[in-house]
């Protein structure tokens, strides 16, 4: 099993809503949990590989990391946050002929779509659980998100 096999089980994991999925082959052992807090991978290589001994360790120091997103406290406090729920790519509007789904200042109701995020060549309409006013977008176009990272925030009053 390799990087890219692993990363791909990860996204479906973190995709499909389980809490824990456990996988075991001869030479490897993968637990991955997740939770309403954040996503937990546990790698537990048996035998290195004698071509790649450190193949893992990329996703091992990744997983445990979390997106760092520097809000000013006194500012921002009295805005609600709107997160994704999936890891994957995410994208401001359906497709590059279409307008934004909101921009700042647009007024959304629980329910409105709010942006997409690619994950495994599916699009994923993310809508929203908060209603309000949107004050401002913290992620640029076609980047990659992680789960639970904050997209929006809005006002609201």
């Amino acid at each position: 099993m390799d990087i890219k096999e692993i990363q791909n089980l990860i996204k479906f994991v973190a995709k499909s809503g389980a809490s824990e999925v456990k996988l075991e082959m001869e030479d490897i052992k993968i637990t991955i949990k997740t939770g309403t807090e954040k996503t937990e991978t546990t790698i537990v290589q048996a035998a290195p590989y004698a071509s790649a001994p450190n193949s893992l360790a990329p996703i091992a120091s990744a997983a445990g990391a979390d997106p760092v997103v520097v809000i000013k406290a006194d500012d921002d406090s009295k805005y609600l946050v709107v997160k994704s729920p999936i890891i994957g790519t995410f994208y401001r509007k359906s497709s590059p002929d279409k307008p934004n789904f909101v921009e700042v200042g647009s007024e959304i109701n629980v329910g409105d779509t709010v942006c997409v995020i690619e994950a495994m060549k599916l699009f994923n309409e993310i809508e929203s659980e908060v209603s309000g006013k949107i004050v401002k977008v913290l992620v640029d176009d076609s980047s990659p998100v992680e789960y639970d990272q904050p997209l929006f925030l809005v006002d609201p009053s």
